[in-house]
């Protein structure tokens, strides 16, 4: 470093001897190999905090600053899996604790309007096609019953007819003095038992109609029907608590609940008169479908019955055909769950 004077004259400076004199003789290559070679290793390099000449108090080894933040990371990661499991449990008591006080609601309002001390909202026309339906389905549920046990005969008697030909027959062959006798007997019997096949699978379907108008149509009415109530139920039990609050003091406290109850009130409200609709709907469209179903089966039952007690086994195919009725043929193995209706 060379100081300047005031006047901008260059002067000189006493050498310091505690400063080692710098060579100015060129490094060869060998040199500069093996400075690179003993070089400090960037793993063992030390910070300085307290500046030149510091003391070793102030030397931090880099290796702990990486093993430090390693430790951070793997404490983040460990606080943010924590936060968020608190979270989830904070969200699951939310929800235990919203079920907990809207059970004590409904519960409340039930054991009222069973013991006559609350009132309920009733829609007189609605609930009067609802208990219409509950009638219909009862009493298509013992047509279902007594066709199932109507096939359940036909069939054994089919059956009985099947082997009694077989047997006619058998004894045509090793009775020729009654070869006749048996032989129209066997034909009979045999006509008999396709007459009796064809007018199974008249009934088979009309069960399986009945049994899905029943068991799948009504059934998701009566569903829908259940959601209903339990949201009329709520909308009540929600409905009676505004009222209870708003008769009480108009202090902050219970300002803020009746804010609270009104709220929850119109949530409800809008539930019920939505599920309200949606069983409007499902009934008229169930009566429609109603109608349209068992005009043509119980038109299958009829015909069908009537042509074989008739003996009119060309009627009776016919019927069939009327309803694209397909019979499986004799000895056929029973449809798998993919083919069955």
């Amino acid at each position: 470093m060379i100081p300047m004077n005031r006047n901008g004259d260059t002067g000189t400076l006493p050498e310091d001897d505690s400063l080692e004199q710098v060579s100015h003789t060129p490094l060869s290559i060998t040199d500069l190999q093996q400075v690179m070679v003993s070089g400090p290793n960037l793993n063992e390099t030390s910070i300085v905090s307290g500046g030149y000449g510091g003391t070793a108090e102030g030397i931090i080894p880099t290796a702990s600053i990486k093993g430090s933040s390693m430790q951070d990371s793997r404490s983040s990661s460990s606080m943010t899996a924590e936060e968020s499991s608190r979270g989830v449990a904070v969200e699951k008591l939310d929800f235990m604790k919203q079920w907990g006080l809207n059970t004590y609601k409904c519960t409340k309002q039930m054991i009222a309007e069973r013991f006559g001390r609350g009132s309920r909202t009733v829609d007189l026309e609605l609930e009067a096609q609802i208990e219409v339906l509950r009638d219909t389905k009862r009493k298509y549920e013992n047509v279902l019953r007594l066709a199932r046990a109507l096939t359940n005969h036909l069939y054994s008697m089919v059956q009985t007819q099947h082997a009694l030909g077989d047997t006619f027959t058998d004894l045509s062959l090793k009775s020729p003095e009654l070869r006749d006798e048996f032989g129209y007997n066997a034909e009979t019997q045999k006509l008999l038992c396709k007459n009796g096949e064809t007018l199974l699978g008249a009934i088979n379907f009309f069960v399986s109609s009945i049994n899905t108008l029943v068991n799948k149509t009504m059934e998701d009415t009566l569903m829908t029907i259940k959601m209903y109530e339990a949201a009329r139920l709520e909308f009540d039990a929600y409905r009676a608590d505004l009222e209870e609050l708003s008769v009480g003091p108009r202090d902050v406290v219970n300002m803020a609940r009746i804010d609270t109850a009104q709220e929850q009130y119109q949530i409800h409200k809008d539930k019920y008169e939505r599920l309200r609709s949606d069983v409007t709907i499902k009934l008229n469209f169930l009566d429609e479908n109603k109608v349209k179903v068992m005009h043509k089966q119980l038109l299958l039952f009829h015909n069908a019955i009537s042509a074989y007690f008739a003996g009119n086994q060309q009627q009776l195919e016919q019927t069939l055909k009327q309803f694209n009725i397909k019979l499986r043929p004799p000895g056929a193995d029973k449809p798998s769950w993919l083919e069955e209706p």
